[in-house]
């Protein structure tokens, strides 16, 4: 299984709390609104894209719009990948804190 860091993580926790499917700023959004972190629209898309690349999750293009310049926003979706990806770094992390109180 590929690794993830924090930040993968968090992406991907926001992006499954959206319903269906979200694109960058929805993401950032409740990454910011859950955690407190200011969080930069470019380091949300290069997560994306890095998370894409290991295939833990798609994305499809919307409709193009006029005050986005005609470009189509990317809508995103976590894989079955991903959502592996994603319990396997939590059994991780259970497994190294168990017995430990600090």
């Amino acid at each position: 299984m590929k690794a993830m860091g924090e930040f993968e993580q968090l992406v991907l926790l926001a992006l499954l709390r959206r319903p269906g499917e979200a694109y960058g700023m929805e993401i950032r959004d409740e990454i910011e609104d859950r955690t407190g972190r200011d969080v930069s629209y470019g380091a949300v898309y290069t997560t994306l894209d890095r998370l894409e690349g290991k295939g833990f999750l798609t994305h499809r293009l919307g409709e193009t719009l006029p005050e986005r310049g005609g470009r189509a926003r990317k809508y995103f979706r976590v894989t079955a990948a991903g959502r592996e990806a994603l319990r396997e770094a939590r059994r991780t992390m259970d497994v190294m804190w168990d017995g430990l109180s600090i």
